[in-house]
């Protein structure tokens, strides 16, 4: 007769999963020679009871859209994240000891070539803003009752991102949103502002509206008994502070300053794991999710661009609105952000026509950004859009979506001086150079309003980071609705045999060129004008072609500083190119401008028709 091994309690299989938590992450950091055994040593337990009892996911299936979300916005605690999915059986052993070695998808910080990793986590204050976004659409578009779970740390409790998301997800109602605060009280360089006052971090929840619940992040049936409050709370997301010990486990690690980022040397974590209680080989079956459908979408229909006449006039940031309109009546997948200028932007006419996918940010710009990526977790085609200028504010986010590789698209109006008497607080003169050195991005900057509305359509399907820079004034159409545009393309507007500069601008000064190319043309000299449209990437073979026929001379001109816009894409360019004897002449904005009317900004800043017809003299005369 047999006898059954008793069964242990769940309660000692989490404490156990814990343990081996904390043993593979110093393990894979210790062959690593770097990493932060401690931090995610600290967050063992909360981990273990999440994975083991509360997260649905199926590893096998990371697109299922019932899956749980999983955010690491601590980011450098991914020994701890990699350990998890080697219980979760997604991950060998082998991968996992190939922590941090060049090659290996287990990476020093999370990225989404791991395919149950969202989002790239590591610029701290980014994993729940991100999350915000995701469960916009889990409770508003898809309709599905997924959760999504934010590992945070208090070190970047401090970032004023992470008060932007505490706002937004309160003012949108996200309780299947739960963030969990590892409170281990020290940071890189010693105690955190608050240390363990978890009371503290709690009232700045609730301040924000959350429902929050105070725990010891090392009890595990304290840990199972917040988790199920926070999946039953409804009309409040969930904040949960859990004081815990750095280095958790081991004598010479918990709660000793000094070891944030460094890994134990072999004989440290030989100590370190029999203090453990050794090795183990624990697999956890993670709960599948539930298997439902996110709510229909009507069918999609054939887009319908708006059309604008020629020598009419119009702005390109309304061509912009009426084109983002035409495609959510098209597209039922395009959702629309706006950190509360959309009346400036005319974000608002698609937030009038479709108010179910469009989601006012307010001001908050990393915040706006931040819920764009979440949505494109989601595969929602996200559009945000504000002035131009403030998207400095949010560049670090930016930079992150391209390390999540999102398909992220932007909109930044009121650019460069011509925007008039705002003066230079709201003119961007940043965002062509911010934008360009961006990994992968593509940056677009329209002259007319059927290019920009074109242009906006192809956003829609294009991977990656794109940003269109569009103008204040309005200014004339100059090319008919059944032209077509293509990112990656130049349109060389004004061509002829006698041309003897190439002058390549875009937006505002390509209708500067044009007036320059009139008056030259009345005083006998012909210029080939270029726009522009496409900055990155650049048609460096039309920019090279139309600068050789003109003997290597060029004039570009932009509204922004000299460094990094339309002048160096070109020069570039023609270096890539290998074009010789390049004689050009940059017109730029290179003083502090102020207020004043438009055409008196751009003439002052030396972008405007005369400066340009002035620098093709100099050019030519080879007097620059």
């Amino acid at each position: 007769m047999s006898v059954l091994a008793p069964v242990a309690p769940k309660t000692e299989q989490w404490r156990e999963l814990g343990k081996q938590l904390r043993v593979d992450s110093i393990r894979c950091s210790t062959a690593a020679g770097s990493g932060h055994p401690t931090s995610s040593m600290s967050a063992a337990d909360l981990m273990a009871v999440l994975l083991a009892e509360h997260l649905r996911y199926d590893f096998a299936d990371p697109a299922n859209p019932n899956n749980d979300h999983l955010i690491f916005s601590k980011g450098h605690a991914s020994p701890l994240l990699y350990s998890m999915f080697k219980a979760a059986g997604a991950i060998a052993d082998d991968e996992l000891m190939a922590f941090r070695k060049f090659g290996s998808r287990t990476q020093g910080h999370p990225v989404p070539i791991l395919p149950w990793v969202d989002v790239g986590t590591g610029s701290l204050g980014q994993g729940l803003p991100i999350g915000v976004g995701i469960a916009l659409s889990g409770k508003f578009l898809d309709k599905l009752p997924y959760h999504v779970w934010v590992l945070l740390g208090d070190s970047e409790m401090a970032e004023g991102s992470q008060w932007e998301a505490f706002d937004h997800a309160s003012h949108y109602g996200l309780d299947h949103l739960v963030a969990i605060l590892d409170m281990n009280r020290l940071g890189q360089r010693g105690e955190t502002e608050l240390g363990w006052n978890s009371r503290a971090y709690a009232a700045r929840g609730q301040g924000f509206g959350w429902h929050t619940i105070e725990i010891d992040g090392h009890d595990i049936e304290a840990i199972d008994r917040a988790y199920r409050e926070a999946e039953s709370h409804t009309g409040q997301p969930t904040l949960i502070v859990a004081k815990t010990n750095k280095g958790s486990g081991v004598s010479f690690l918990e709660n000793k300053e000094n070891w944030h980022g460094k890994a134990l040397a072999p004989d440290q974590a030989q100590q370190a794991i029999q203090e453990l209680g050794g090795e183990r080989h624990l697999a956890i079956a993670v709960h599948q999710p539930e298997a439902r459908q996110p709510a229909p979408l009507p069918a999609a229909k054939p887009i319908e661009l708006p059309q604008y006449k020629l020598g009419d006039s119009q702005a390109t940031r309304k061509a912009y609105g009426e084109a983002l309109k035409a495609l959510g009546d098209a597209n039922p997948e395009v959702v629309v952000l706006d950190g509360e200028v959309s009346n400036s932007t005319y974000a608002e006419d698609f937030g009038k026509a479709h108010p179910d996918r469009f989601f006012e940010q307010y001001i908050a710009e990393q915040q706006m950004v931040a819920a764009a990526v979440g949505l494109s977790v989601r595969h929602k085609i996200a559009f945000a859009s504000t002035f131009a200028a403030f998207y400095t504010r949010a560049y670090d986010f930016i930079r992150m979506a391209a390390i999540s590789r999102a398909h992220l698209r932007l909109c930044g109006s009121h650019a460069g001086v011509s925007i008039g008497e705002d003066g230079p607080s709201q003119m961007a003169l940043e965002d062509l150079a911010m934008m360009r050195a961006v990994w992968g991005s593509t940056v677009l900057y329209p002259s007319d309003a059927n290019q920009t509305a074109q242009l906006v359509e192809q956003m829609a399907h294009h991977h990656g980071i794109s940003f269109l820079r569009t103008t204040r004034e309005k200014t004339p159409i100059l090319y008919d609705p059944t032209e077509k545009f293509h990112i990656g393309g130049c349109r060389v507007v004004r061509e002829s045999a006698a041309d003897k500069v190439t002058v390549i601008g875009a937006g505002i000064t390509l209708h500067e060129a044009l007036k320059a190319h009139h008056q030259l043309q009345g005083e006998g000299v012909a210029i080939r004008v270029v726009d522009l449209y496409t900055v990155k990437p650049i048609d460096a073979a039309t920019v090279a072609r139309c600068v050789r026929d003109t003997g290597g001379c060029v004039v570009t001109v932009e509204d922004h500083w000299a460094e990094g816009g339309i002048g160096d894409a070109v020069l570039e360019a023609l270096a890539d190119q290998r074009v010789a004897g390049v004689k050009a002449i940059r017109l730029a904005v290179r003083t502090m401008p102020g207020s004043g009317k438009p055409q008196e900004l751009i003439d002052a800043a030396g972008i405007g028709a005369s400066a340009i017809a002035d620098a093709v003299k100099r050019v030519l005369s080879a007097q620059f």
